[in-house]
């Protein structure tokens, strides 16, 4: 163990750390030192305080560059004069909260260097789903929403006092907000129990909005779609959601679209695909078909040959690029329909046709591709 000055530990070795220790490893190894031997955790020790208020002091010199500056080159000697450092300063715990605030339940530390926490609260963020044909989604529309949300009183102005009225300060907290409680060598500020933080008391409440300061209304918001959303879209609204508390902004509103499927085109991205049934003469000799698209039939031609699965693209007959210029494609993919009743003529006339090809029946080895098709396909 090294003893400089005094009797004191090296503030190194207090925090368990090597001289060239980073900010952030003096402030890791701080916490776990300071969680370990925290008095509320140790009642039965009576040695944790001094554990816990020796790791402070170690941490109050080496999280501040200067002094640890001084106490590399001149050790204890050099804080604070020939006296050395005069001990426990809690101004160094201004953010004290984000060390241990969370752990141990409380934020605010020490007294001086406590920070009061602001009762303005923003307003919660709200979502409505709204649903859409596909149609809608693909050109766009223009709609409307109603929902529920908690605005300002207007009776009262938001301040949740009656008019002509005001709020006394809270006897219990002074008007602060908060009420400190010793703890050993150092004070704990904690929220009010009586106000809740408020640091004032309505006694005499909005008649309109029971002191509440707001109210639950169902207003309308229009709502325009752009071209080209796709289904889980969300549309912000800033402002939108509920009002907030003592002067808080409001939250904001979140319309989420959802999608209806349409009944034979599927979407990818920009894109359209459809499956278009054709006859085997129509692939055979070749034709031209009538295609649905979006804003009207499409004159599509078959070249003569044409196997079945064959996919033609129709350039600019997709959906329209979201806040963009442009349009996807729509993709036809033909097959060939093999027809399952047959009238007498149509039996005749396709047993002549089988006699005049004459196709042998003959097996074939499958190509590579075949086979990858056919075990991922």
């Amino acid at each position: 163990m090294a003893l400089v000055n005094n009797g004191k530990r090296d503030y190194y070795e207090v925090l368990g750390v090597s001289r060239n220790a980073s900010e952030q490893e003096i402030k890791s190894a701080y916490r776990k030192l300071a969680m370990q031997h925290h008095p509320d955790r140790n009642p039965d020790d009576p040695d944790a305080e001094e554990k816990f208020k020796e790791a402070s002091e170690a941490y109050a010199v080496l999280s501040d560059a200067e002094k640890r500056a001084a106490y590399d080159r001149f050790g204890h000697a050099g804080l604070g004069g020939a006296g050395g450092f005069s001990g426990f300063d809690p101004t160094i715990f201004q953010d004290f909260s984000d060390i241990l605030g969370d752990f141990f339940g409380f934020g605010d530390l020490f007294g001086a260097s406590a920070r009061r926490r602001s009762r303005a609260q923003r307003g919660a963020d709200l979502r409505e789903d709204l649903t859409l044909e596909f149609e809608e989604a693909v050109f766009g529309t223009k709609t409307q929403v109603r929902y529920k949300r908690h605005e300002s009183c207007d009776h009262c102005r938001g301040s949740g006092v009656a008019p002509g009225k005001s709020a006394v300060s809270c006897s219990t907290c002074g008007g602060r907000g908060q009420v400190r409680y010793q703890q050993g060598f150092f004070s704990v500020a904690r929220t009010c129990p009586t106000c809740q933080g408020a640091g004032r008391i309505i006694t005499d409440p909005c008649p309109r909005c029971k002191g509440q300061g707001r109210l639950l209304r169902e207003p309308v918001q229009d709502v325009r779609v752009p071209a080209g959303v796709e289904d889980g879209t969300r549309i912000r609204y800033s402002e939108g959601g509920d009002a907030g508390v003592h002067g808080g902004p409001p939250g904001d509103l979140y319309v989420v679209l959802h999608v209806k499927e349409h009944q034979f085109f599927e979407r990818d991205g920009r894109d359209l695909y459809c499956v278009v049934p054709i006859s085997f003469p129509q692939a055979a000799l070749g034709a031209e078909i009538k295609v649905p698209t979006l804003d009207g039939e499409h004159l599509l031609k078959i070249p003569e040959g044409t196997g079945s699965g064959t996919e033609f693209r129709i350039r600019g007959k997709g959906v329209p690029v979201l806040n963009g210029h442009g349009k996807g494609d729509l993709v036809v993919k033909v097959v060939i329909q093999t027809p399952s009743r047959l009238s007498k003529r149509e039996r005749e006339l396709l047993q002549e046709l089988n006699s005049l090809m004459g196709v042998e029946n003959k097996p074939e080895r499958p190509t590579l591709l075949s086979k990858v098709k056919d075990i991922f396909g």
